[in-house]
């Protein structure tokens, strides 16, 4: 019953008590206490109960009322708490909250150190929940969202998956933001810069490759060494190899993988005059330098590159010099694998 009808109906009794009892007996009733004398008519005796348990009922229903308030607010709050906590476990952003219901702290505390997948869509959720999972399953699916035009720029700390995936969706249909992580690759993690430099490998050519050497691998230099022998329009040239080689640490293995695309590409006298300097400057790439003496048949200067070096280097090439010279048909892959020959390098 709502506490001002409950008064009313209380009031209303105890006034219909009242003026029945005064018009029933209208006469005096006197009592005296610690010498202090009350005379009062019989109706005011028979009422004055009545008010004071209709004060004190009214104190109680309001202490219950202003209770029940309260503990309605702690189970709002917590409610509000309990959706941005599955709000940030969804961004797999798990965060602290306070809890003020002890029931719902002991279950919810949960979300504080754990994320959540989306494998389908839910109904009736809210609408902050409902455009928060609707943003992640675009992300999920390879769009690029905009996380400021969806109010998400600062949802996702450095590292969080979602901002990761978002970030490589955008790389695939967005050359400018390739570039854009190349050029700063500290503000980015190291998956997408490595994802920024593999497609700006495939895309882009040497000329403008040039500017970034200092942060090419290997793995990707040769993805675009490898183009070159399908587009000349690349700008491959032997000072531009230099520059990238000069940076680059590579292996006996990578240095003929380069001499076999250069054979494609530059001229014999180019190619051997550049293979002679790195074999100058490094051993790793010695065999390299003899893999294109042999494939130019340039036998003289393998003999004198062999007397330079002692007899128990280049085992495998020794031996197809000696037949080489018995002019037998044998090709250097018959006896040499190239990819095997570094393994000791």
């Amino acid at each position: 019953m709502r506490i001002r009808l409950y008064i009313f109906v209380a009031l209303l009794l105890i006034g219909v008590t009242g003026v029945s009892t005064q018009m029933i007996n209208p006469n005096h009733f006197s009592i005296e206490v610690m010498g202090l004398h009350f005379d009062f008519p019989i109706a005011v005796w028979i009422v004055l109960p009545m008010l004071l348990l209709l004060l004190f009922t009214v104190i109680h229903m309001f202490y219950h009322s202003l209770k029940n308030y309260f503990e309605a607010k702690k189970w709002s709050h917590d409610i509000q708490t309990l959706e941005d906590a599955f709000y940030w476990s969804l961004m797999h952003e798990p965060k602290e909250q306070k809890y003020m219901v002890d029931e719902i702290k002991r279950l919810a505390v949960i979300l504080s150190k754990s994320t959540i997948d989306m494998v389908d869509n839910v109904e009736g959720m809210s609408d902050r929940l409902v455009g928060a999972t609707s943003s992640l399953n675009r992300i999920k699916h390879g769009e690029y969202v905009d996380l400021k035009e969806h109010k998400l720029a600062r949802v996702f700390n450095e590292g969080n998956p979602h901002l990761i995936q978002n970030c490589l969706n955008r790389l695939k249909d967005d050359l400018n933001f390739v570039e854009e992580v190349i050029n700063l690759p500290s503000s980015f993690s190291q998956i997408i810069q490595q994802e920024a430099l593999k497609i700006f490998a495939t895309k882009v050519t040497f000329f403008k490759a040039r500017k970034y050497v200092k942060i090419f691998d290997v793995k990707n230099f040769m993805v675009m060494l490898n183009r070159a022998t399908e587009d000349k329009d690349l700008g491959l040239s032997a000072d531009m190899l230099n520059e990238f080689v000069a940076v680059l640490q590579l292996s006996c293995s990578d240095y003929i993988h380069i001499a076999k695309v250069t054979k494609k590409i530059f001229s014999p006298d180019e190619n051997l005059a550049l293979f002679r300097d790195y074999q100058q400057e490094t051993p790793k790439a010695q065999n390299a330098y003899l893999y294109l003496l042999f494939e130019y048949e340039l036998l003289d200067k393998i003999e004198a590159y062999f007397e330079e070096h002692e007899v128990h280097e280049f085992v495998k090439y020794r031996a197809l010099f000696e037949l080489k010279k018995q002019d037998k048909g044998f090709k250097l892959e018959d006896l040499i694998d190239t990819e095997s020959i570094c393994k000791n390098i």
